[in-house]
């Protein structure tokens, strides 16, 4: 096995051709996601290696798409490397704003597993280095389960969930049924509400492009989300987006968490979760049908064509994905919490499979998800928890918005939808997919 040592002797070597001549500052914006937490972390063996300096800009999911998106569409120039995911890469790679990164040295490609490097490309260029993948699935805590006499099938159905939540439930004693996102956003509660609404049958768009969102699938859909977290959830769930969810679950707050695969390698890991040896897991739940069920997501970095350091940029993204960092991270922060989902060396690696056992799980859920069938009945788009159309930022935030104001009790489910319904409505028209 290597050590830290010889790894970071080798990131030398193999950097040192594209190192640059004289020492740069750069400036990178990330997600406060641990995974990227860690990449702050060990930087500075970068930084060390090529006499460059990192200008860290560290923020919350929403306000990072927020702040990323004003930058590059008005070609600010204010970041050289950003991080973005599955839905941005191929649409601003198509508007130009982006730079490929298909042209890295002694990278493996190769390696990169199908699904994730697909979804970050664009007319057959690569414009974004993937850092870490996900799927979803159904996270629980085995030994409340047992003590209860219930048992977890290998994919539960909504149904099921609300039944267990419903027994787990024990407020007074601090421990929540379930935990799901409530955070409103696109990439926040709404990744969570879009894969449950494909599993009961509905459809963001027929193909003729009209909104579905006040169709009975999606009242049943949000009914039960609602009802369930009123029910079985924590007070304030409006705040809860993944971070703080996860904050719950490896405190010991829920019984049962449906989110991204990424967060195992944290509750799994003892130094940062307190019930890591009480948990287990199975595959995303299902209503009427399995498409669309589970996510597939990518966090990924990109350089936006407005940077004047592109070389020293490339140099650093390189290095953060290679296979060679994730070793790094397996040495220093244990393996389990090496980056997940994008490198199929990560997965064959005996030191990853010894320490997380779910991995199995997580890349076949990756390798499963199809984001050209995400849905029960066909529609003209594809993604699963986004639409791949670049309206859907803006619309999907919107309607994340009034699902919580749902959830909040300011709006009926009916009155929320009927809001979505309106503004889906006036969004594709006015973008001329409605005529």
């Amino acid at each position: 096995m290597k050590g830290i040592t010889s790894i970071v002797a080798g990131f030398a070597a193999a950097l040192g051709a594209g190192a640059s001549a004289h020492a740069e500052d750069i400036t990178i914006a990330t997600v406060n996601n641990g995974d990227m937490i860690i990449m702050q972390k060990l930087s500075p063996k970068w930084e060390q290696q090529t006499g460059n300096k990192i200008q860290w800009v560290v923020l919350e999911e929403n306000v990072l798409r927020q702040r990323v998106t004003t930058d590059i569409a008005t070609k600010g120039g204010q970041y050289d490397v950003v991080t973005i995911g599955a839905y941005e890469t191929p649409i601003w790679g198509k508007a130009g704003w982006l730079d490929a990164v298909d042209d890295f040295k002694d990278y493996d490609y190769d390696d990169l597993l199908p699904p994730v490097k697909a979804s970050l490309s664009y007319g057959g260029k690569l414009y974004a280095a993937p850092f870490y993948a996900e799927s979803s699935f159904t996270m629980y805590r085995k030994d409340l389960f047992e003590k209860a006499g219930l048992k977890m099938p290998e994919q539960p159905t909504y149904e099921q969930l609300r039944t267990f939540a419903d027994k787990l439930n024990d407020k007074a004693g601090g421990v929540y049924g379930i935990c799901l996102r409530g955070k409103p956003g696109w990439g926040e509660n709404m990744a969570l509400v879009g894969p449950m609404v494909n599993s009961f049958g509905g459809q963001w768009f027929n193909m003729t492009w009209k909104p579905e969102l006040d169709s009975q699938a999606w009242q049943k859909a949000i009914s039960y989300y609602v009802d369930l977290m009123k029910a079985d959830g924590p007070p304030g769930a409006t705040a809860n987006g993944f971070n703080e969810n996860q904050a719950l679950f490896s405190t010991g707050k829920c019984a049962i968490w449906i989110d991204a695969t990424s967060a195992a390698g944290r509750i799994y890991d003892p130094k940062q979760s307190q019930v890591a040896d009480k948990i287990a897991f199975a595959k995303a739940p299902v209503a009427v049908t399995p498409n669309g069920s589970s996510w597939m997501w990518a966090w990924a970095l990109a350089i936006p064509t407005s940077s004047k350091k592109e070389a020293v940029a490339k140099d650093f993204m390189r290095w953060a994905t290679s296979k060679d960092y994730v070793k790094l991270v397996g040495e220093s922060e244990g393996w389990v919490a090496a980056p997940p989902g994008t490198r199929k060396s990560t997965y064959d690696s005996p030191d990853y499979q010894k320490a997380a056992p779910f991995a199995s799980t997580v890349l076949n859920a990756i390798l499963s998800a199809d984001p050209t069938h995400p849905t029960k009945d066909p529609v003209p788009y594809t993604g699963i928890q986004f639409v791949a159309i670049p309206e859907f930022q803006g619309l999907g935030t919107t309607v994340g918005q009034n699902i919580a104001g749902a959830l909040a009790g300011q709006d009926s489910v009916q009155d929320a939808l009927k809001k979505s319904e309106t503004t889906a409505t006036a969004t594709m028209t006015k973008a001329g997919y409605l005529k």
